[in-house]
């Protein structure tokens, strides 16, 4: 593999169009207190949540806070399905919140998924949530996922680590590609095209990764089965002209290592962070031999490491059980320093550190979520003739690309479960199940991905089968955090302000959720009034203590109307007026 893999390649150009109709999102935004004053006393916490750009649909999660380093390949759960190591871990998700653009709660009892009271301390909280009330918006006609091959990538940062204005989508393959965000999503000429070829009985992988630190220049990855190699190739980037292969790069521009090859586009391709080098190779066709590496090349071209996966992704159960030996991985994204694997052929997902995996492989695994918690499972049906099996091609959903948020959450698209379009993860891969975006079907889903660098494009892209529309396509999301903590020093303060809360759904029918704040302890009061200025009802006559409160009113033998509610403490009052629909 010296000069003679110098590749021949064929010039594609573009038509063009004039520029007329720029792709302006609009953002989804979550908001909420960055600390949040919580006694754990059993009584219920009150978060206000504001909610900018987009309705939401928004799911709240309780983790440990600064405990990561107690925790070391902890599995637990139904089947051993999820395995932790040197993270904090979650407590605690919600169900799903539906929420309306401005002002709106989440309320937490304080207790864990597992109904026991969470000890006082301090916490980390998430919000997660995406759009699921608006149809796509197309971002890209000329870009897109090609039907489970050649992935995208997105370049977010430029080599000064800056957030970039407009992020870049790209594609790998015989003509590989750029879109960046902003342009008009119909002006075929805004795409940015570069011919590769790859020798003969060599095949490319999946995605090409751009040099973050030199964006002129790219990754790609081929592999020869016959040889038993896998190999990584650095190109300089010819805006639509000739990809040009450095030969000043490692060996003549190529640097290799021993690998199954399985043929085709079945393989990754190259991810890099600017530091290293990452590939994967989790041969998914392969009947008896258990297989899964795990890459690592210094940006020279030297390989630093090549880790073995199988004790993860190879499951001799499986064999026997007629489905495969070897789950994969063969994708592979970034996010903050961690890589996130999957297969479209597996129940299974990983999220790993690849850097930290170089000095100590005790710190290479960071979670891990097998079969066993309803989220992207495999064959766990009753009437399943592999039941449990995670290593199966012949039952879905099909997982295509697993890509993560700047806060760690993680979706993987999934195709043949009917209108669902992904199924969610937190950021320690606790399974949060299963959504679906507006007007979803049951047509293929492919790629899924994120924009999060803070940038006026931030959302979720992905395809747009269900709507018959080729390209890419935006989507708001948007994940925040903060803490929760009982002490006033961590948490800033007890509240500093007597608030009260637009209740909780409104109009209503026939229970609603009235939340406030107290600055003090003392005697409150929650009465309800009809529209005559008569009080019908009270709902709170107690002392209490400062912080978040909150109490629901079942109004189901008053008649429907207009009523107000008042709640006092101290020299503190306030009315708010409510709906009751029948």
């Amino acid at each position: 593999m010296k000069k003679s893999l110098i590749l021949g390649i064929s010039l594609v150009f573009a038509a063009s169009s004039a520029f007329s109709a720029p792709f302006t999102p609009e953002l989804l935004k979550l908001s909420a207190p960055a600390k949040q004053y919580y006694e754990f006393d059993g009584n219920i916490m009150t978060m206000p949540v504001t909610v900018t750009g987009t309705p939401a649909q928004v799911n709240f999660l309780v983790f440990t806070k600064d405990q990561a380093s107690s925790i070391s390949n902890v599995t637990n759960g139904f089947l051993g399905w999820h395995t932790v190591n040197k993270i904090d871990t979650c407590l605690y998700v919600s169900a799903p919140v539906e929420m309306v653009k401005g002002q709106n709660q989440i309320t937490w009892d304080g207790k864990d998924e597992n109904g026991n009271m969470v000890p006082a301390g301090t916490y980390t909280y998430y919000l997660w949530g995406f759009d699921n009330v608006n149809a796509k918006m197309q971002a890209s006609a000329s870009i897109a996922t090609s039907r489970h091959n050649n992935y995208l990538r997105s370049l977010e940062y430029g080599p000064d680590g800056q957030a970039l204005a407009n992020p870049v989508f790209y594609k790998g393959g015989p003509t590989s590609s750029q879109w960046a965000l902003g342009g008009d999503p119909e002006d075929a000429g805004l795409l940015q095209t570069c011919a590769v070829a790859y020798p003969g009985g060599w095949a490319n992988g999946m995605t090409i990764a751009l040099d973050v630190n030199d964006p002129s220049y790219f990754y790609g990855e081929m592999g020869n089965a016959d040889l038993n190699t896998l190999a990584i190739v650095k190109f300089s980037w010819v805006p639509n002209g000739d990809a040009v292969v450095q030969n000043d790069w490692a060996e003549d521009g190529v640097a290799s290592s021993s690998g199954s090859w399985m043929g085709g586009n079945g393989e990754a391709g190259v991810a890099t962070d600017g530091e290293y080098l990452y590939a994967v190779m989790g041969n998914h066709f392969t009947i008896s031999t258990a297989e899964a590496n795990f890459y690592v090349w210094d940006m020279a071209g030297d390989l630093m490491s090549k880790l073995d996966l199988s004790s993860w992704w190879s499951d001799p159960a499986a064999l026997a059980a007629e489905a495969q030996m070897n789950g994969g991985p063969n994708t592979i994204s970034l996010r903050n320093g961690i890589a996130y694997l999957n297969c479209h052929c597996s129940c299974l997902v990983q999220a790993v550190n690849p850097v930290a995996g170089l000095d100590d492989e005790d710190n290479f695994n960071v979670w891990v979520n097998d079969n066993g918690d309803l989220t992207l499972d495999h064959n766990f049906e009753t009437e399943s003739a592999r039941p449990w099996i995670c290593n199966d091609y012949n039952v879905g959903p099909y997982t295509y690309t697993l890509e993560a948020d700047a806060n760690g959450f993680s979706i993987s698209p999934c195709y043949d479960m009917g209108a669902v379009s992904f199924g969610l993860l937190g950021p320690d891969g606790t399974g949060m199940s299963y959504r679906a975006f507006a007007g979803e079907t049951a047509d293929l889903k492919d790629g899924q991905y994120f924009i999060d660098n803070g940038s006026q494009f931030d959302g979720m892209y992905v395809d747009n089968y269900s709507g018959g529309g080729a390209g890419l396509w935006f989507i708001g999301h948007d994940s925040i955090k903060g803490e929760i903590s009982n002490q006033v020093g961590v948490a800033d303060a007890a509240p500093a302000a007597f608030t009260v809360a637009q209740n909780v759904p409104n109009p209503f029918n026939p229970t609603t959720t009235i939340s406030f704040t107290l600055t003090n302890a003392g005697r409150t009061t929650v009465e309800v009034y009809n529209v005559a200025g008569q009080k019908v009802d009270t709902l709170v006559n107690a002392s209490l203590k400062a912080g978040s409160h909150s109490v629901t009113w079942n109004a189901a033998k008053f008649s429907a109307g207009v009523y107000f509610y008042t709640v006092k403490s101290g020299s503190f009052s306030k009315t708010m007026k409510m709906t009751l629909l029948k």
